[in-house]
């Protein structure tokens, strides 16, 4: 059975807001940025101590089982447009809870993996978009160990981008004559002077010795250029 919101903060309309289903580390931090960032959050899990610690910092947050389709119809879940099940260990409750969410047609539903069989699961259940925050972040971290990468960001496909500061052969020429592209397969695409901010990378942009820069293309690629000395 669905409790009362334990937030006296009051959810204006289910479009363009977003619940959370799970307060673990990952949802809690999930919802919390996404309230930082001006989004209305309902936030729900079993747990009564992880409810108490977000009440008041999200806009609803309400201790229910989110298995129970009557618990989330009573709070509304169906009407949403976004939906994270951000469930870790309860592999059951994650699975039976992203089932209900696609069952309901909403648009969106993200959901928390623990491993490849789960994700496959998830993935099956008709659930748009699976994540895996070990996992990716573990990889992220990994890229930031092993070069001179400050940030790097892989999307699907193969792709990624890179924030690096610039390899000693490029630096003093116009990025239209170090031929970077050609050379590394990856394009500059932003550049930060220090004390600036980022600006967009043209062909006559010349690379100093102290900036940062961004460059895209293939994973392996931007990886060996961030190694460049």
């Amino acid at each position: 059975m669905a409790r009362k919101p334990t937030s006296k903060k009051r959810r204006t309309g289910s479009r363009g807001s977003v619940v959370v289903i799970g307060l673990g580390r990952f949802g809690r931090a999930l919802a919390l940025e996404l309230v930082d960032e001006d989004t209305e959050v309902l936030g729900i899990d079993e747990s009564a101590e992880a409810v108490q610690a977000l009440s008041g910092a999200l806009t609803h947050v309400v201790r229910a089982d989110s298995t129970k389709e009557d618990a989330l119809r009573q709070l509304g879940v169906h009407e949403f447009d976004r939906a994270v099940v951000a469930i870790g260990t309860d592999l059951e409750a994650s699975i039976l809870t992203a089932s209900l969410l696609v069952s309901f047609g909403i648009q969106n539903v993200w959901a928390k993996a623990i491993s490849e069989a789960h994700g496959r699961i998830l993935t099956q259940l008709g659930v748009h978009h699976v994540v895996y925050p070990e996992h990716d972040m573990g990889q992220r971290v990994a890229h930031l160990v092993r070069g001179r990468m400050l940030d790097y960001i892989e999307f699907e496909d193969d792709f990624a981008m890179v924030k690096t500061s610039a390899p000693t052969d490029i630096i003093g020429l116009p990025l239209s004559n170090s031929a970077v592209r050609s050379r590394f397969g990856v394009t500059v695409v932003a550049i930060k002077r220090p004390g600036e901010g980022f600006t967009y990378a043209t062909a006559e942009t010349v690379v100093a010795a102290d900036d940062t820069i961004i460059v895209a293309g293939r994973t392996r690629a931007t990886e060996r250029f961030s190694e460049l000395l």
